[in-house]
């Protein structure tokens, strides 16, 4: 775990988050910044993931952290990732544009110290790429399981 300092030192954190069964024929882009979209790692029809990396920064008190980056959206205590959807995504004739809003609230300083030990050193959360009526999941999505996970 990071220990804080004037300086308030930083590393890298590799987190992956996985589109389980998205809808076909619909792109998908991980928002970095205000507008640059990230394509993702890996595609496949039941398949898309985005791997990317956030900086863990000490906080002023004892164990506690933020975390910053292109990527990481929001103000510190809610930061998100996007991943943009469709016309969002700049995908040409898309029927509507959407965003997709993945909480990073559910990294805890356990889960940070846990990653640290593995040899792979990856967080992933995975989520359900289609939405009850039949369109890509959109606005804030639950994540499967028990959330952010060592991948």
């Amino acid at each position: 775990m990071l220990a804080p300092g004037k300086k308030n030192p930083s590393e890298a954190l590799a987190l992956r988050i996985t589109v389980v069964d998205p809808p076909p024929n619909i792109l998908w882009a991980l928002q970095s910044g205000r507008d640059e979209l990230v394509r993702p790692t890996s595609t496949s029809k039941t398949r898309i993931t985005f791997d990317f990396t956030v900086e863990v920064v000490a906080g002023d008190k004892p164990g506690s952290f933020r975390l910053r980056g292109p990527a990481a959206q929001g103000k510190p205590g809610g930061r998100f990732v996007y991943l943009c959807i469709g016309a969002y995504a700049g995908q040409v004739g898309a029927p509507a544009g959407w965003r997709a809003k993945i909480s990073l609230e559910g990294i805890g300083s356990e889960l940070l110290k846990a990653v640290k030990a593995k040899r792979s050193g990856v967080l992933e959360a995975r989520f359900a790429g289609t939405a009850r009526d039949g369109g890509p999941s959109r606005a804030s999505v639950p994540l499967s399981g028990e959330g952010w996970r060592i991948a």
